[in-house]
């Protein structure tokens, strides 16, 4: 059968095995229906939070208030989008509990992402809603703020906790998260939230690490992992020198962005109750006509996506994607599958949002594997020329890059052969560890050649859109 993949700035039509399974990301038969009214669904959360009071009881007059939102690379621009209807009804909390506009600071929580401009913030927070703040409240987190982060040592883990210091000077945190599906650690929002917006890239490359993201536990997807045991501990340390602990407003979405659920309340109770709906949302049994797990994983990679510009072009964004792709679909596939990406890696890093990105990429050939750039690390992650880009001039921080490379290297460890079909440089995606060919049905023959029969084959045509975390059924299952 013929299938549209998502490749360069449109798509590509590939023929599979009819016997291939197609997961797209359309597909919403196992989802839970989204809210019928997701304002008053936020509004009962906030009435009756977990583990804690409403916020009336937590802040007064004269005390200062910190709101941590996600940057605009999930969770959705329509008009009831998350972030867009609970950021007023927390304002609205907020001035009945005496809590005045100017003690109340927006930080988006962007991590090591590029800087968010003001007309993104109007976008997905609306700007009415904006112009109840004084404008000089509304700020982007800044890991390299030497005035505005503060260290706190440890965590019980034994990994840096340096985090913006608003969150400990405030006398209540508030962070707006989503829960929704994520190669990393599972699900976003919960402690991934503070952990990884709102700290360093020295807190950060504790865990975005070798050490940590090629272990055993992290392959496939799973919230039992070292790497979010780092997480909760991280956020941990955090509320342990806060004057009270995080308040957390999560959303579980489904794969249009809308909301299943509201959860409001101190962050164990949260996670506790959101996570059964998300995982009702994103594991997704595969129905098959054959027995067992699949040989072959197949991946549509578009130029742009959720990162930005230049994800199918970018051959360290690219592999990245590869790896991600991996860690969302192993328990559907075998051992060591076959992975076959069309993306059209014509060698545009996009330099403006990813600065750092081709240095790295040319440390990279100097390695004999993705975990030897932690020998990089400390030079290009303060080298001050892509510091001052990440701080001025709206671009990704020169780290981002590095966690990209080691997530790509999952590519390499957990398959037998990673294809790149349709490069426009093949010589970049042979750098990457790719085996080229010029089409996707080039790279299945050689597949089948090598198995000794037709493989069993997952098709994921679209990255673009919100994924499932897939899992193996037996025949005509789902």
């Amino acid at each position: 059968m013929q299938v549209e993949l998502e490749y360069g700035d449109g798509h590509v039509t590939v023929e599979v095995p009819d016997d291939a399974v197609v997961v797209s990301s359309d597909r919403t038969d196992h989802e839970p229906e989204p809210l019928a009214d997701p304002v008053a669904a936020t509004r009962a959360a906030l009435d009756a939070p977990l583990g804690c009071g409403p916020i009336a009881d937590l802040v007064g007059p004269g005390q200062r208030v910190t709101i941590a939102f996600p940057d605009r690379v999930k969770g959705g621009q329509h008009e009831t989008a998350h972030r867009r209807v609970v950021l007023p009804q927390l304002l609205d909390d907020l001035e009945k509990a005496g809590v005045a506009p100017e003690d109340i600071r927006l930080v988006c929580a962007i991590g090591l992402h590029r800087k968010n401009r003001w007309e993104e913030f109007e976008a997905y927070l609306g700007r009415d809603t904006l112009a109840r703040l004084p404008r000089a409240n509304v700020v982007n987190h800044d890991a390299e703020d030497p005035d505005g982060m503060v260290d706190l040592g440890l965590s019980g883990l034994g990994d840096p906790v340096q985090v913006n210091r608003a969150v400990v000077d405030s006398d209540l945190t508030i962070l707006i998260g989503h829960t929704a599906g994520n190669p990393y650690g599972g699900f976003s929002g919960g402690y991934k939230m503070p952990a990884t917006g709102l700290t360093s890239w020295r807190s950060i490359a504790s865990h975005h690490a070798p050490r940590s993201l090629y272990r055993e536990d992290f392959v496939p997807v799973s919230t039992r992992s070292r790497f979010r045991d780092q997480l909760r501990a991280i956020g941990q340390r955090m509320e342990e020198v806060m004057p009270q602990p995080f308040f957390s407003v999560d959303a579980v979405l489904d794969s249009r962005s809308r909301q299943l659920g509201v959860y409001a309340g101190r962050i164990p109770e949260v996670e506790q109750a959101s996570w059964p709906l998300a995982t009702a949302r994103t594991d997704l049994r595969i129905e098959s006509s054959w027995d067992g797990p699949a040989d072959v994983l197949v991946v549509g990679i578009p130029r742009t996506f959720h990162y930005g510009p230049g994800m199918g072009s970018n051959p360290i964004l690219m592999t990245q994607a590869v790896g991600s792709s991996l860690i969302r679909a192993k328990r559907a596939l075998v051992d060591k599958p076959v992975v076959i990406a069309a993306a059209v890696c014509d060698g545009w890093f996009n330099s403006t949002e990813f600065p750092p990105y081709e240095a790295a990429f040319e440390r990279l050939q100097a390695c004999q594997h993705p975990a030897d750039m932690v020998q990089h690390q400390e030079e290009l992650a303060t080298d001050p020329e892509w510091v001052y880009r990440y701080r001025h001039h709206y671009g990704y921080h020169p780290f981002h890059a590095f966690s990209m490379v080691y997530v790509g290297g999952i590519a390499r460890e957990h398959s037998s052969q990673f294809f790149l079909a349709g490069a426009k440089r093949p010589d970049l995606a042979r750098a990457m560890g790719a085996r080229t060919t010029a089409t996707v049905e080039e790279a299945l023959r050689e597949t089948a050649a090598a198995l000794g029969r037709p493989p069993r084959v997952i098709v994921v045509p679209a990255l673009s859109q919100p994924a499932f975390h897939l899992t193996a059924g037996g025949a005509g299952t789902s």
